[in-house]
């Protein structure tokens, strides 16, 4: 006890005399005294913090099976590597090359930008290097990468909008109408960037930069025409790989040398499995009507594929939609600030070159309908001449179908969804619609097979009371459009049924515009479990 009393006192004359001392000091000295202090007071309190987060972090790991002081080795082993990953990503930039740009939270601000029908929204924007490219020209791409471009007069507005950002190393989402050239506004970059981290390197056993995922393999073979005719002139190697085919010429394929894979994403992870197809060096990532492959249940092959690929990569997403499960797959494996260009609507819109037809009809009618409207648009004497695309067939019967749709030999394809996205074909007139889709986008994205490339085009569309639950999201698209919306449609109603989630059921509950008010509910705080 007088220890404790001793030392005390001699506290509180130390403390006395501190303080005569400082009285006695100089006001400079005074300052730079108090000055020294507060740095350690300062240092304290971030010691302590920083051994408190990692006494946290540790006490984590440790709680999924990983020893404190090990764990800690990997985590500093992890940060060095994605910072090595990082410089060499920058270095490229600097050498001329398509290394991936890192936009950090802080580096810049969020800008927005509107001109017409166009949003263009993310850090940065508004920096003139970012400016439309309005002419090719303009691009200030090499000449043989220009070559897959000289049937057009100028780029395309996503194009135009997409070739700055991208060509900059920037993550990108694309949101635009089937038919707007999507598959350059990728393409070129893809091919540039191959180009300059390849430098003259010689083809055979080179693995692959570039990754293009696709829903379905009829969109895939498409991609894949466009980007082989792209980097021909340059030499750039695309290899497309999906399922219905033996696998012996895909993995040939991908032994012999390649630069850019095209793929569905279930053959891709197949040959990843099998250790044909390597992707660790791909550091530009596509995603192609990314809201169709989740719509198809490719989500789990998509998030391994994508986890395959480099750490620090590009990655850049084209859809037409926008729906929330894929919004949450771009936070996840895109960077924070991601570059997002709209051209249009961000919400459900139908192409405005098609003009829309929609008949009320019940089942046993439309039989007789379709006979009529086949004579009038495809007159024939003696029967039609018609092909057939669908799931069933094999992939040979599907591939030769198409390509005699797509050359006119036979003028009249029957089809089931597969067909219903991103295949361009030239001069379709009319689509009909014999049944209503499962869902008001795929009905968008059915009727975009006409009207494409500035055409115009006629979409008739069956109507039946069992798809009266669909009939307000249809109202809205056919108004948006500026088309006629008949009476017999509004008999169904204009409401619009919410999104229900395939894991937990709807999120809403539909409520009348005169329902009553909520009454409030007070519980007690009783803590009694049943």
């Amino acid at each position: 006890m007088g220890r404790k009393l001793m030392e005390s006192s001699t506290e509180s004359e130390s403390s006395v005399l501190e303080e005569a001392n400082v009285r006695d000091l100089k006001p400079e000295q005074e300052k730079k005294k108090k000055d020294k202090k507060k740095k350690k007071d300062r240092n304290g309190d971030s010691d302590l913090q920083s051994a408190e987060e990692l006494n946290r972090s540790s006490q984590k790991r440790k709680e999924h099976g990983e020893d404190g002081a090990e764990a800690d080795v990997i985590a500093k082993k992890k940060k060095k590597k994605k910072r090595r990953e990082r410089e060499a990503a920058g270095e490229a930039i600097e050498n001329g090359g398509t290394g991936v740009a890192d936009y950090s939270v802080a580096d810049g601000k969020d800008e927005e930008v509107r001109s017409g029908n166009v949003v263009v929204s993310g850090r940065n924007v508004k920096d003139p290097k970012y400016s439309p490219v309005e002419s090719f020209a303009d691009a200030k791409l090499p000449e043989q990468v220009l070559e897959c471009c000289k049937g057009f007069a100028k780029p395309s507005p996503i194009q135009s909008r997409a070739w700055p950002f991208l060509l900059d190393g920037r993550d990108f989402i694309g949101i635009a109408a089937t038919g707007s050239g999507k598959t350059l506004a990728f393409g070129v970059p893809a091919v540039v960037h191959v180009l300059g981290k390849r430098k003259g390197m010689m083809s055979k056993g080179r693995r692959p930069l570039c990754l293009v995922l696709s829903p379905t393999r009829e969109l895939a073979q498409q991609i894949s025409d466009v980007l082989v005719g792209a980097g021909k002139a340059s030499g750039v190697k695309s290899v497309c790989v999906y399922g219905g085919t033996p696998k012996e010429p895909q993995r040939a394929s991908m032994k012999s040398g390649v630069d850019i894979v095209i793929g569905t994403p279930g053959r891709l992870k197949d040959l990843i499995e099998e250790g044909v197809c390597s992707l660790n060096e791909v550091a530009f990532v596509v995603l192609d009507e990314a809201d169709r492959m989740l719509d198809m249940g490719f989500e789990p092959e998509v998030r391994s594929i994508l986890s395959s690929t480099c750490s620090v990569r590009q990655t850049v997403m084209f859809s037409a939609t926008w729906p929330l499960p894929v919004h949450q797959l771009a936070q996840e494996f895109m960077d924070p600030n991601p570059i997002k260009v709209v051209i249009g609507s961000e919400d459900l819109a139908a192409n405005h070159d098609v003009m829309q037809i929609v008949e009320v009809l019940d089942d046993r009618s439309r039989d007789e309908r379709l006979v009529t409207l086949l004579q009038k648009y495809h007159s024939s004497k003696r029967g039609w001449n018609a092909v057939s695309i669908h799931g069933d067939k094999k992939q040979h019967q599907r591939t030769m179908a198409l390509q005699l749709f797509k050359k006119g030999t036979c003028p009249l394809m029957i089809a089931t969804d597969v067909a219903a996205r991103g295949l361009d074909i030239p001069d379709v007139e009319v689509v009909i619609n014999y049944s209503f889709p499962l869902t008001t986008e795929d009905y968008v994205h059915r009727i975009g097979r006409t009207g494409r490339a500035g055409n115009k085009g006629v979409a008739h569309t069956f109507f039946t009371k069992e798809n009266k639950g669909l009939a307000g999201e249809l109202v809205n698209v056919l108004r948006e459009a500026g088309q006629v919306v008949p009476a017999s449609l509004l008999k169904f109603g204009t409401h619009v049924k919410k999104k229900e989630s395939k894991l937990y059921g709807a999120h809403f509950r539909e409520i009348t515009a005169d329902a009553p008010k909520a009454k409030k509910i007070t519980f007690d705080n009783s803590d009694d479990e049943d």
